[in-house]
């Protein structure tokens, strides 16, 4: 357990030093988020906070895996972290030509595909599926297309949801806390470190993205933290055969998910492009409805907290244990809802 503190206070320290130095490039470089009407912000930011955090991420990762190799931690997959991680910087350096260049949504989605195979060719993929109380479904041929479409589309969810101060970085954080509480569970050492080294960069991040933030994440960061949870996702619990292994990521990242699923039901319904640029996303529509900026992130964040809380019930206790948790957390989730719509309801009438 020492070994993945040190990983994550390593990763934590290093994204916070590194910060003046990604400022700094966003301004020579002109990668500066300016004003808009679909934008939150009145002031250009700096968007190359992603440099900052993959600094931090690698240098602890790097460490973690000198340090298995030194104490003869032969089990872990040091093939597989290597493709979570090959693929990860790829997608960070994707993301940061789009910061500062601009790359169209057609091509930077190309190059994500690209990125995932990357992964799959160094031999993390998703071959089966753990179903409830029946078995184990090998996916045969479609592992390859099921593990590009599981990281490419949590690594856009994660991406949509990048709108607010903080919002990326905080449900980053908490759901890479949580996949570490589970590859330890698993024993998976080596998605482990990788885990302990996102959240560390995350909440390392996260003191200077939270409102008012200083710096943005920028597509660099964003699309890196979204790649390599959806990664190490993977090899740390997909590749388990418990009965509930494949609910497990999608819980985690269930905010960011179906947020993005249901903008993109509503843009193919209006006819726009699926990358169209609106303020559809569940954190606009709660702007919209008169909450402030930090009562919305929060509010996010303790949804992500509960479906957390669900998935680790999922993950230690046994099927009838987690059944329950599973409806007291949906019993909560309900009157979280039901508490905001109370609040707008209030606001609209006050308004008037």
């Amino acid at each position: 357990m020492l070994l993945y503190i040190v990983v994550f206070a390593m990763a934590l320290v290093i994204t916070g030093a590194l910060m003046p130095f990604a400022k700094s490039s966003a301004f020579l470089f002109n990668a500066i988020d300016k004003p808009s009407a679909r934008k939150v912000h009145k002031d250009p930011m700096p968007r190359c906070g992603g440099i900052a955090l993959v600094g931090g991420f690698l240098s602890a990762v790097v460490f973690g895996i000198i340090a298995s190799l030194l104490f003869g931690r032969s089990h872990i997959n040091y093939f597989g972290v290597l493709g979570v991680v090959a693929g990860a910087v790829v997608i960070f350096f994707v993301g940061l030509v789009d910061d500062i260049k601009g790359i169209s949504p057609s091509k930077k989605l190309l190059l994500q595909i690209a990125a995932a195979l990357i992964t799959v060719a160094m031999g993390v993929s998703i071959q089966f599926i753990s179903i409830p109380f029946t078995g184990v479904l090998l996916l045969g041929v479609f592992s390859i297309p099921m593990t590009v479409l599981w990281i490419v589309g949590a690594t856009n969810a994660l991406n949509f949801i990048d709108g607010l101060d903080g919002l990326a970085s905080g449900v980053s954080a908490i759901a890479a806390i949580t996949l570490f509480i589970v590859a330890l569970k698993m024993h998976q050492p080596g998605a482990a470190i990788v885990l302990a080294a996102v959240a560390g960069a995350a909440i390392g991040f996260l003191r200077y993205n939270f409102h008012p933030a200083s710096i943005f994440l920028g597509d660099s960061g964003s699309l890196f933290l979204g790649y390599i949870l959806a990664a190490a996702s993977i090899i740390g619990v997909l590749k388990s055969t418990i009965i509930f292994a494949l609910l497990i990521p999608v819980f985690i990242l269930g905010v960011p998910i179906f947020d993005t699923a249901s903008v993109i039901m509503r843009r193919v319904r209006d006819g726009h492009p699926i990358f169209y640029a609106d303020r559809r996303h569940l954190h606009h529509r709660l702007l919209d409805r008169g909450f402030s900026h930090k009562q919305v992130v929060v509010s996010i964040y303790f949804a992500c907290i509960l479906l957390s809380i669900a998935t680790l019930s999922l993950t230690f206790l046994t099927p009838f244990q987690a059944t329950i948790v599973l409806i007291i957390t949906f019993v909560m989730s309900v009157m979280l809802i039901r508490s905001i719509k109370s609040y707008v309801k209030k606001f609209v009438v006050t308004e008037k």
